[in-house]
């Protein structure tokens, strides 16, 4: 075999630092976008916080919202579409065999605020946006105050215990007991297990010990909230049962409780009363009875962390349009350290190659973070400029839209648009929705035009609200009543989006 050289001209992905992180910038939500500046700024020393946000927040003026004046930052749907479209992409995006990325532009420097600066100096691939909120305010302390004062349900129920006389090893069992109850209220170990696991192997002593658990119970069934200490559901709903007025229903309604919970899930009327011995009236109000009980008690005082959904994109009415800006609240406003900067240019020595590479990742990360958010309102603009008809008159004009057509349109990939449309929300006059929201596929019509599933699913939605309670919609019938719309969907599909909205099948639906 004869040896030779030869050309050949190929092309293949490469993934550059300032790349990769652009794309992990890209697909970080809000909060993880916090994170990750607040860490730039304890490792990389060239990075620090805008001077301009010290003096805004001073002022109490970090919540102005700063009109965004550039067609690539701001948007319209009354204007021409294509001056959103047709503006440059700023970000990066990378197909299965090119690379596409843009080069920090030395003459530009990010305000953070949608708008350009020119300057001069190193301070140009910096950037001002809004540093996170650190006030000390009336309301912030407040909430804070709430929240170290949360108490949980052991404490409540520990608190009630200090009114009782009880000796000390009651007072030690009743305090034992709580402390083995779960976040529902339940106590999900038999008083035999655990008086064996306290006992450690002497039959006397667990015998005196389930016998002392046992007095502690019946003190706990007592206390409040109702039905806490519960083995099982059934135990749950009978010990509430227990406070409410006697009457007819009440006592059927804990005739049923003694009854397989099966039945009572399917209200099974007939059988019920042929089981409990009472007429079908009765038993049909004893349900209703007990769809007012709370079948896990303890799940008030459960310390949940409520993240509040703050947009990255405000969508306002404009005139005939509707307006699109970035939410300034969360974009950081950052630059790169003048002093530092100036005195790296004048260092020759040792170690200046190791801090000019900070320099640069800096200066990446500024631009990078400029990228995201410019991504983000195109792809807003885009989306606003294809549901305008959702933003008139809500999710029932939702049209048909795919990943793909937002892609051909900016000339952004589709892996682009997904991980711009994930965990990024968009605040509009409806509520605030993530960016997934406003994609969905298609459904056919008789017409030959298509329909959203989620205007098909605010559409059962709809009828399930309108139905009659006592002959509640079928999914064979929400799809007939679909098709007479003119839409074309299956009993199958139907089911879907009803299990998606979250609604009970119509046995389950039906009045008593």
């Amino acid at each position: 075999m004869k040896q030779g050289l030869s050309l050949r001209v190929s092309q293949h992905l490469a993934l550059t630092p300032q790349l990769q992180q652009s794309i992990r910038l890209l697909q970080l939500s809000t909060l993880e976008l916090s994170q990750e500046v607040e860490q730039m700024l304890d490792e990389n020393p060239f990075l620090e916080v805008s001077e301009e946000t010290a003096v805004r927040e001073e002022f109490g003026l970090e919540h102005v919202n700063t009109p965004v004046s550039q067609d690539s930052r701001e948007f319209e749907s009354s204007t021409d579409s294509g001056s959103s479209s047709g503006a440059e992409d700023t970000g990066s995006s990378a197909t299965g065999d090119t690379e596409v990325s843009a080069e920090p532009k030395l003459e530009e420097s990010w305000e953070g605020d949608g708008t350009v600066e020119t300057t001069p100096d190193d301070s140009e691939w910096g950037s001002d946006a809004p540093a996170r909120k650190n006030n000390n305010d009336e309301g912030d302390t407040e909430a804070s105050d709430l929240t170290g004062a949360h108490e949980s349900l052991q404490d409540h129920l520990h608190r009630q215990s200090l009114g009782l006389r009880l000796s000390e090893e009651d007072r030690a069992a009743l305090h034992f007991l709580i402390e083995s109850l779960n976040d529902d209220g339940y106590l999900e170990d038999s008083l035999a297990s655990l008086a064996e696991g306290l006992a450690g192997g002497d039959l006397e002593e667990a015998e005196e010990l389930e016998q002392r658990f046992a007095m502690a119970l019946k003190l706990l069934h007592h206390m409040e909230p109702a039905g806490v200490g519960a083995r099982n559901l059934a135990e749950c709903l009978g010990l509430q049962l227990l406070d409410c007025k006697d009457c007819e229903e009440t006592r059927a309604a804990i005739a049923m409780c003694k009854q397989p919970m099966e039945l009572l899930a399917k209200r099974d009327v007939k059988r019920l009363s042929h089981l409990c011995g009472f007429t079908e009236a009765a038993i049909k109000g004893a349900i209703a009875v007990i769809g007012r009980l709370d079948p896990k008690p303890g799940r008030r005082f459960v310390n949940v962390e409520r993240n509040l959904i703050v947009p990255d994109v405000i969508v306002i009415k404009s005139g005939r349009g509707f307006k699109v800006s970035l939410n300034s609240d969360v974009m950081p406003r950052l630059r790169v350290h003048d002093i530092y900067a100036n005195a790296l240019k004048q260092h020759k020595g040792q170690g200046g190659q190791a801090l000019q590479q900070r320099l640069q990742e800096a200066r990446w990360f500024i631009k990078n973070i400029q990228q995201r958010f410019d991504t983000i309102l195109r792809v807003s603009s885009a989306i606003v400029e294809r549901q305008k008809n959702f933003f008139t008159h809500g999710e029932l004009a939702m049209r048909p839209l795919v990943l793909r057509e937002i892609a051909d349109e900016l000339g952004l990939h589709e892996s682009t648009i997904s991980r711009v449309t994930t965990a990024k929300y968009m605040g509009t006059p409806f509520g605030t929705f993530e960016l997934k929201y406003f994609f969905g596929s298609a459904l056919g019509t008789e017409t030959g035009g298509n329909a959203s599933s989620t205007a098909v699913r605010a559409l059962i939605k709809q009828f399930v609200s309108s139905e009659s309670l006592k002959k509640p919609l079928s999914d064979n019938q929400i799809s007939e009543m679909l098709k007479e719309q003119g839409i074309e969907c299956a009993r199958r599909t139907v089911a879907k989006y009803r299990e998606a909205l979250r609604i009970a099948p119509a046995n389950l639906r039906k009045s008593l």
